[in-house]
């Protein structure tokens, strides 16, 4: 561990490895796993159940001399129990216990392992466990000679002076740098209580409250803060914590009952509170963890989620730049709810400052990028003042985002939709696919990612993805229900689909009045259908002129382009004619 000034290998090398026929001698063998014994008896080594097993894992594999065995997708799957479809990318919880178990063992080296003869540690960067004997203590030995005590104790000094101006210089630039940061809502998840206290129910709340914050460490736009209410006056919290997520287990009749909620830090109000049950059978107690920290990472974190909803609340006169930056994001997602053209020019206006104030802001640039999207897909009329409307900057933007965090959300977003709208339809679903592995509990990326698929001929898939996306999503509906239409459409369920269409309170969008006079056209609801050809030969005769591109740069295969052209001609108003599809 890199705070001993010196360690000595043991037999069995610090890299994991073992001799030559392949296992730890028989003495480094013996006393590493005693070492581990006295480590997992040991009260000071407070930890879950989970992380004893992954610490006498990785210790077993490397005295083995299974070393290059000892991998994130081997631990996941032979400790916590995930299947074989495990990808380290997105799902974190490998990273994140190990995390937790290498503080876990500092901590047990400094208290109840102070004396011990052998340092187990887990370097980071990888998995493999190192082992050190404790070098020996030489300041009391009269073998030191007396001249060298001025000198060491001068060194002595001099790393502690150095190591504390290193300190104060760390802490100032820090405070430096959160200024030249946006004011993304920070949340603190303290410690679940146990209200049991038996058998292993503590260890079932500390399990819980870290996979909780390990499916919030995927939505980049909360930071979220792991509490830690040891030495700490009760209910106090990191300081600038904007919201507090705390809650409670209950063990009774081989059940466990699990009550969240948010509180807003100072206030003490609750904003949000849930509850939830599992099974206490061992081999279904992970996934069920998992399972419910999803759900609560979902209403927590997602676009239009709990903290979304609270932040929008939020009114600051002469608000700093850090806080209108932020809000530029607020500004955005209450646009996309409408897609009102009259909103767009302002928010694209704010989203711009935004990354010229914080050109770092990865998530900025992304919305950014959509709007430039929506320019092209909705042809909105640009302000005189403004650059003209362009594809490629939209995609120069996303790509910004996704370099300054390429494990952003909607960052990965935005890069889909402007290579979807680039007419790159393969790479688009890429990168939605790759979107949707790192976090598949952010509904607003599966609903569009799910939409992308549909309409690149996926219809099935692509489709449950949106209906899944719409009963998750506490956010405006009225996107996912023109999206359920079209699906239905394509199906030929015209009753379903005239259903999802009258739901979506779009008036101004000309896209949801081509899906209905699509629909209405193929029923033949000729009257409805008139209604929707008014509107369009009012409010966007372009379009119809140009209206087989128009669909084409939407809906990827041409069998698909033709089906609604022809429902668009039954509704009067795509032309008669013997137009051949085009291709895409």
């Amino acid at each position: 561990m890199s705070w001993w000034s010196s360690s000595v290998s043991l037999p069995l090398a610090s890299t994991g490895e073992g001799t030559e026929d392949g296992s730890a001698s028989e003495a480094g063998a013996d006393d590493i796993r005693s070492q581990l014994d006295r480590i997992l008896r040991s009260p000071d080594f407070d930890v879950t159940e989970r992380s004893r097993k992954f610490l006498t894992y990785v210790v077993e594999e490397a005295i083995a001399g299974r070393a290059d065995r000892i991998k994130a997708y081997a631990i996941a799957t032979d400790v916590f129990g995930r299947d074989a479809s495990f990808d380290a990318h997105s799902d974190p919880v490998v990273r994140i216990e190990a995390g937790h178990l290498r503080r876990a063992l500092n901590l047990y080296y400094v208290t109840g392992g102070m004396s011990d003869p052998l340092i187990i540690s887990i370097p980071k960067g990888s998995y493999v466990p190192k082992f050190d004997a404790r070098p020996t203590a030489r300041m009391a030995s009269p073998s030191v000679a007396p001249s060298l005590w001025p000198r060491a104790a001068g060194v002595v000094i001099a790393s502690v002076l150095a190591l504390a101006l290193f300190t104060w210089l760390a802490v100032d630039w820090t405070r430096s740098a959160a200024v030249q940061a946006p004011a993304l809502p920070r949340l603190t998840v303290m410690p679940f209580d146990d209200l049991t206290d038996v058998g292993n129910s503590k260890a079932i709340a500390r399990g819980l409250t870290r996979e909780i914050i390990g499916q919030l460490a995927k939505f980049k736009d909360i930071v979220t803060i792991e509490g830690d209410p040891q030495g700490a006056p009760a209910g106090s919290t990191p300081e600038g914590s904007r919201y507090i997520l705390a809650g409670d287990i209950n063990l009774a009749d081989n059940q466990f009952h699990v009550r969240a909620r948010v509180l807003t830090r100072g206030e003490n109000s609750v904003i949000w509170a849930n509850s939830y049950e599992g099974d206490l059978q061992a081999s279904k107690l992970i996934g069920i963890e998992a399972e419910i920290a999803r759900q609560v990472a979902t209403a927590l974190g997602q676009p239009y989620g709990v903290i979304y909803q609270a932040d929008a609340s939020r009114r600051q006169d002469n608000a700093p730049d850090d806080w209108q930056a932020y809000a530029c994001t607020l500004s955005y997602y209450a646009y996309r709810a409408s897609l009102d053209a009259k909103t767009h020019p302002a928010v694209r206006k704010c989203l711009e400052d935004a990354v010229q104030r914080f050109p770092n802001y990865a998530t900025a640039w992304a919305l950014l990028s959509q709007t430039y999207v929506d320019e092209i897909r909705f042809r909105y009329p640009i302000e005189p003042s403004s650059s003209p409307a362009s594809i490629d900057r939209a995609l120069e933007a996303a790509r910004r985002a996704v370099e300054l965090d390429p494990e952003n959300i909607r960052a990965l977003q935005a890069e889909m939709f402007a290579l979807f709208f680039h007419g790159e339809f393969a790479a688009a679903l890429k990168v939605g696919e790759q979107a949707f592995r790192l976090n598949p509990n952010d509904t607003e990326l599966v609903g569009e990612y799910g939409f992308r698929l549909a309409l690149a001929g996926e219809w099935t898939r692509g489709c449950a993805m949106i209906e899944g996306a719409r009963q998750r999503n506490p956010g405006p509906l009225a996107y996912y229900e023109a999206a359920l239409a079209l699906c239905a459409y394509f199906r030929s369920d015209f009753n379903e689909a005239e259903m999802w269409i009258t739901k979506t309170p779009a008036p101004g969008n000309p896209n949801y009045h081509i899906i209905a006079a699509a629909i209405y056209g193929e029923s033949g609801q000729t009257e409805k259908a008139a209604r929707e050809r008014e509107w369009l030969q009012a409010h966007v005769p372009k379009l119809l002129a140009n209206l087989r591109p128009e669909i084409a740069i939407r809906v990827v295969r041409p069998e698909d382009v033709e089906h609604l052209m022809q429902s668009l001609r039954k509704a009067g108003i795509a032309p008669p004619s013997s137009e051949s599809p085009i291709s895409n």
